[in-house]
């Protein structure tokens, strides 16, 4: 069956719809599916299953090494974005201070030159006075506001007077974020969950990898499961055993601690792949076409787990 013209017209001065998705112009999307999706059980730094598990007051859950370096990193970081800020306010102070200093000189020579004549005295290498004033092209003497307007002047075709870019640092919060909620993040705050293992009664003989129960029912956690989490105490449960007793009884059903309503804590869900139940399942990436060549820059696009 002969092809369509339509499609395959390549003598136009420009791409036609067709020729901009043969070379993948647009946004591309992709169907993520259940292994693109971190499960409940795992870190949201490594993405590995918890080690010593800390959770955030926003319900994200992380290894406890992967959040402690994760804080270290960002307490360095504003370190050093403080000292770049301070250094920084150093030299525009400097900055002044010598433009202060350049305006006196100026008025004391302009003050000087009026009360000694309109003629200036020019010496020579020798310094020797010339009283007449007269001097050769040899030796030209260039006033400070020549000075000051060569080295203001912005002529981007001369390499020694080409104008540079000042980076100007601005003032670093000093405030720790959560790596994955983005909001404000402080060690204090973090505290240490523990889910329910599964007993060899309740166990499949065929799985290998660790599963947790609910201490309350006895069901399986899955990803398909909201789970709530105490910060008094750390222990997890399903949201329906959580409605039906921890929010009436204000007691842990494990250790018996007290707790009250503001120290429930909803953990992040885990994916399934199923669009009933996740939101964001759809990843997405931009590509545009570049100058010269097919295919131009990539955008990235969002993580989605």
């Amino acid at each position: 069956m002969p092809q369509r013209h339509s499609k395959n017209n390549n003598d136009l001065a420009f791409f036609t719809y067709e020729e901009k998705r043969k070379l993948g112009y647009g946004t591309q999307r992709e169907r993520l599916g259940k292994d693109s999706i971190k499960p409940f059980d795992a870190c949201c730094l490594c993405l590995k299953s918890l080690i010593d598990p800390l959770c955030c007051p926003k319900g994200h859950v992380f290894c406890k090494e992967c959040i402690l370096e994760c804080l270290l990193a960002q307490k360095k970081d504003i370190k050093r974005k403080i000292a770049a800020h301070e250094a920084q306010k150093k030299l525009e102070k400097e900055e002044e201070e010598e433009k202060l200093m350049l305006q006196k000189s100026k008025e004391l020579d302009a003050f000087d030159q009026q009360n000694h004549g309109a003629v200036p005295q020019y010496h020579d290498r020798n310094d020797s006075q010339d009283k007449n004033g007269f001097h050769g092209a040899n030796s030209v003497k260039v006033t400070s506001f020549e000075e000051e307007a060569l080295r203001n002047m912005k002529a981007f075709w001369l390499p020694s007077a080409t104008p540079e870019a000042t980076a100007k640092v601005e003032a670093p919060s000093t405030d720790t974020i959560c790596p994955e909620g983005q909001e404000k993040l402080k060690l204090k705050s973090l505290f240490p969950i523990s889910f329910t293992e599964e007993t060899t009664d309740h166990k499949n003989k065929k799985s290998v990898e660790k599963s947790y129960m609910c201490p309350s029912c006895k069901s399986t956690l899955t990803n398909t499961m909201s789970l709530v989490t105490i910060s008094t105490c750390g222990h997890v449960f399903c949201k329906k055993c959580s409605d039906k007793f921890l929010i009436t009884d204000k007691v842990c059903l494990v250790c018996n601690k007290p707790c009250k309503e503001r120290n429930f804590v909803s953990l992040e869900k885990g994916g399934t792949g199923f669009a009933a139940h996740d939101e964001r399942l759809e990843a997405r990436d931009f590509k545009h076409l570049g100058s010269g060549s097919g295919l131009g820059l990539v955008k990235p696009a969002p993580k989605n787990y």
